[in-house]
């Protein structure tokens, strides 16, 4: 790949590689110069901007899951090295929480979640990127409950004047990626998926997904076929009944030996209205970045990847109480 590194021979070996340098070989300082030193950085707790502070918050999650693993399971991108890529990495991750951090004092309890990162590349750098790990999974296997979970960080941060303020579109910054992805079909067939369930047009998923489906959500959530995925974004939805869907970001691809894919990254701002997954409507204003991934096959839509963070829809919620 031109301007990269002659060890990567294209970019998902690129990004499997240096997420392996960067976690399981510990090599932190990697990251001066694997990401650029303005990067912006957004999860749905906030957005972080810097090479050093992705460094320090490394180094922080390492000492709290010291055996912590990051484990490729897909890398769906577009791009050119011309122009540069855009990569939605899909991982799965683990450790043990040894450490005390963010998830509080060390429970010694194991956790396996999954997280995506859609990450801007560019002459052997990242220089923009976006990124869900499954909080609620994390939490909820040490131990916890989202909701408290969420009504303890407002606290622990000092109240909801001083806390860290979520993810929105009100503290972003304008990176240097300014693609939307590729036109390739599979990529427009899970974007009208997406925009058919948003639309509330729940039979979608009898008509384009496989009976056999399996569906993965946040929470460390797995669901087979189609009532219980139906459930999952139904739960969603009624939550945030009249907020707007959005797409961000679509890719579609297919390759040699895997299954045609899409990866669609989007976005769901509104009042918390209605009753759902998010208990009593508050009213809260909302804003939920998420993505899913996809694997089609010749029945539908046979392996969905989902991910938002409810730990920070529900400390949006609390921080408006």
């Amino acid at each position: 790949m031109k301007g990269f590194a002659e060890k990567w021979k294209d970019l998902p070996e690129y990004i499997l590689g240096i997420t392996k340098e960067i976690w399981e070989d510990r090599g932190i300082d990697t990251l001066n110069h694997y990401y650029t030193k303005d990067i912006p950085m957004r999860f749905p707790e906030g957005i972080s901007i810097g090479n050093q502070n992705t460094i320090n918050g490394t180094l922080a999650t390492l000492s709290e899951f010291p055996d912590r693993q990051l484990t490729g399971e897909d890398v769906i991108w577009s791009g050119d090295d011309e122009t540069g890529f855009l990569s939605s990495h899909r991982l799965l991750t683990m450790g043990t929480h040894l450490g005390n951090g963010y998830f509080g004092k060390a429970t010694g309890k194991r956790f396996v979640i999954r997280a995506i990162a859609d990450c801007s590349a560019i002459n052997n750098q990242i220089n923009d990127e976006w990124l869900i790990r499954d909080t609620a999974g994390i939490v909820k296997q040490l131990g916890m409950d989202p909701k408290k979970f969420a009504i303890d960080l407002i606290e622990r941060e000092g109240g909801p004047e001083n806390c860290i303020k979520p993810f929105s579109p009100s503290i972003d910054v304008e990176g240097p990626y300014r693609g939307t992805g590729n036109d390739n079909e599979w990529g427009q067939k899970l974007s009208d998926i997406l925009s058919g369930i948003m639309q509330k047009n729940y039979s979608i998923i009898h008509k384009e997904y496989d009976r056999a489906v399996q569906t993965e959500h946040p929470g460390s959530t797995t669901v087979h076929s189609w009532a219980d995925t139906e459930f999952l974004w139904m739960g969603l939805r009624s939550s945030f009944p009249n907020a707007t869907f959005k797409l961000e970001h679509v890719i579609g691809r297919e390759d040699p030996m895997l299954s045609p894919r899409a990866a669609v990254r989007w976005s769901l701002s509104g009042k918390h209205e209605g009753w759902g997954m998010f208990d009593e409507p508050s009213g809260a204003e909302v804003y939920i970045m998420g993505f899913t991934h996809a694997e089609f096959g010749p029945y539908g839509l046979r392996k969905e990847f989902t991910l938002f963070d409810p730990v920070s829809i529900w400390k949006q919620i609390y921080m408006q109480k």
